[in-house]
C-alpha cells in the first residue's frame, strides 16, 4: 500500500514538473496568433473568427422572471461568487454598443477566482489570465498618467475615463496612436484583449457543457472532457504544440462535477441548470459584444 502511494504521488509530481517545464518554456513565446494550418484535431478550420458581427442581443435576455427570488445568492466559505460575476458582467454593458473595461476586468477577478478554486494545476494558467488583466490596468493607469500627471500605483483612474475606458475607446486610441502592430507580437492593450477574449469564450462553453444532460446512457461528461472540448474550439488553434500538451495535464487534474455545482452554491444538476443559464447569458452578451467592436475593427487574428 505504501509502495502504491509513493508510486501515485511520483506521477503527479513529474506530471507536476513537465507542466511546469513546458509553462516556464511557453512564457517565452505565447504567441496565440491567428487561425493558420487548420485541419488537424487540434487545430478545427474555424469559420468563427470570419463572421459577420452579429446584430445586437438585448440586456433583458439575461433577467430572472418577475417575482422570481434572486438565482445568484452569496456563497459562504469561498473567494469566487456568482453573483458578483454576473454583477460586474451586467455593468459592463452599461454602455449601448460598447464594453465598460473597468468592470468587464472585474469580471475577470471573479473569474481568477473561479479559476483557482479549481486546484493548483489550473492555477498555472491562471496566472497567465491574471498577467493580462494586470496589463491593461498599467496601460490605462500609465495614459492616465501622461494625460493628468502622477497618479498613486492603486488609482484605477484611466478605466474611468479617457482612453482605456471602454473596449471601443481603446481600440480606437490604439490605433491612432500606432501602438496595435497587425504583423508581429505587441504589449497593447487590444492584443492582451483579444487573449481575453478567447479564454471567456473556453469558459463560456465549459458552463454550456456543465448544463447538457447526460448521453443516452445516462453518462454525464465529466470537466475534465468538457474543459477539453471547449478547449480545441477557443484556445487550442492559437496556441503552440507544447501549450497545448501542458493543457491535457490539467484537463485530467480537474475535479469531478459535483465540486464545480458547489462553486454555484448548489447540490444537484437539477438546482444548477437555471443558475448556470443565467451566468451564460451574461457570459453571452460580453462575449458577442466584445467580438463586434474587435470584428468593425479588424482586431481578430492580432499576432
Amino acid at each position: 500500500m505504501v509502495l502504491l502511494r509513493r508510486s501515485v504521488l511520483l506521477r503527479y509530481l513529474m506530471l507536476s514538473a513537465m507542466l511546469a517545464l513546458l509553462l516556464f518554456i511557453s512564457s517565452f513565446w505565447l504567441p496565440q496568433g491567428g487561425v493558420t494550418e487548420c485541419g488537424s484535431p487540434w487545430q478545427p478550420c474555424l469559420s468563427f473568427y470570419h463572421q459577420t458581427p452579429e446584430p445586437p442581443l438585448a440586456p433583458g435576455v439575461w433577467a430572472e422572471p418577475d417575482g422570481a427570488p434572486p438565482l445568484l445568492q452569496e456563497c459562504p466559505g469561498q473567494s469566487f461568487q456568482a453573483w458578483r460575476l454576473l454583477h460586474h458582467l451586467k455593468s459592463s454593458l452599461t454602455d449601448a454598443d460598447d464594453v465598460l473595461l473597468e468592470p468587464y476586468l472585474q469580471s475577470w477577478d471573479q473569474l481568477l477566482h473561479f479559476m483557482e478554486s479549481l486546484g493548483t494545476m489550473v492555477s498555472f494558467f491562471s496566472q497567465k489570465v491574471k498577467e493580462k488583466v494586470v496589463l491593461i490596468e498599467e496601460l490605462s493607469l500609465k495614459h492616465s498618467t501622461e494625460a493628468h500627471g502622477k497618479r498613486s500605483p492603486a488609482d484605477h483612474s484611466g478605466l474611468k475615463q479617457g482612453a482605456y475606458r471602454s473596449v471601443r475607446s481603446m481600440a480606437e486610441a490604439e490605433l491612432k496612436a500606432g501602438v496595435v502592430d497587425f504583423s508581429r507580437r505587441t504589449d497593447s492593450g487590444c492584443r492582451t484583449l483579444l487573449r481575453l477574449h478567447r479564454s471567456l469564450l473556453w469558459l463560456k462553453l465549459m458552463l454550456e457543457g456543465l448544463v447538457e444532460g447526460p448521453d443516452a446512457d445516462g453518462r454525464y461528461k465529466t470537466p475534465g472532457e468538457l474543459s477539453r472540448d471547449a478547449y480545441k474550439v477557443a484556445l487550442a488553434p492559437h496556441h503552440p504544440w507544447f501549450l497545448r500538451q501542458a493543457a491535457e495535464f490539467v484537463f485530467l487534474a480537474l475535479p469531478d462535477r459535483r465540486y464545480f455545482l458547489q462553486l454555484v452554491c448548489v447540490q444537484s444538476q437539477q438546482e444548477a441548470t437555471p443558475v448556470l443559464h443565467v451566468i451564460i447569458r451574461a457570459l453571452t452578451l460580453v462575449h458577442t459584444q466584445t467580438q463586434r467592436i474587435l470584428a468593425e475593427h479588424e482586431m481578430l487574428e492580432l499576432p
